[in-house]
């Protein structure tokens, strides 16, 4: 017995590859829409991992910032010790030095030589005074500078000629003069005495 299909099995085969091509696109856009999320939710998770990572920088920078000034100002309050350190120091060890000037003057100015004023600024000691000829201030200059340990660089800051009145009727030329030296502190006293080849050093306060 013959048997005729007399349904639209056309109709009913492209209604079958519709329905597998739409469950096809489905399927492929919900597989697409998981590895996009997955995707994203992948980097929001590196993002935020960097993130924390970012603060925790930042947070151990302003530590580190805080820490620095910290450090700076110790510094600061450290040096500012050690000034006054050797400035208490350094007035211990030259409370002598006017001792020195005064011991050297009287030992290294020649006859014929007067001081009429002394200042002293700081370091530097300034003289004034007068001399019988200029060769009596250089004697002094020379005196100063090789034979005096606790003074240094003297410098002959001027000199003039002058008289002075003996008597009414004795007049004399003087050499009036101005003579700058350097007092040694009890520090460049010893470096210098420490030097190989310094001269034997002076007695010490």
């Amino acid at each position: 017995m013959i048997l005729i299909n007399l349904l639209p099995h056309r109709e009913a085969a492209r209604k079958r590859r519709r329905d597998a091509f739409n469950t096809a696109m489905l399927g492929s856009m919900l597989l697409g829409g998981l590895i996009a999320c997955g995707v994203y939710l992948w980097y929001q998770s590196q993002i935020e991992t960097q993130q924390g990572r970012n603060q925790f920088l930042k947070t151990e920078i302003t530590r580190l910032e805080s820490q620095i000034k910290e450090i700076a100002n110790l510094e600061s309050e450290i040096a500012a010790l050690r000034a006054r350190q050797k400035a208490v120091e350094d007035l211990q060890s030259d409370r002598n030095l006017q001792v020195h000037l005064l011991n050297e003057l009287v030992r290294q100015l020649p006859d014929g030589v007067y001081l009429t004023d002394m200042k002293q600024l700081e370091q530097t000691v300034t003289l004034k005074g007068s001399a019988q000829s200029n060769e009596r201030v250089s004697e002094l200059l020379r005196n100063l500078g090789t034979k005096a340990p606790w003074l240094s660089k003297p410098q002959l800051v001027e000199i003039v000629a002058g008289t002075v009145n003996l008597s009414p009727r004795d007049q004399r030329r003087v050499a009036n003069f101005t003579i700058s030296v350097h007092l040694l502190r009890s520090s460049e006293m010893q470096a210098a005495t420490a030097t190989p080849g310094a001269a034997a050093p002076a007695a010490r306060p």
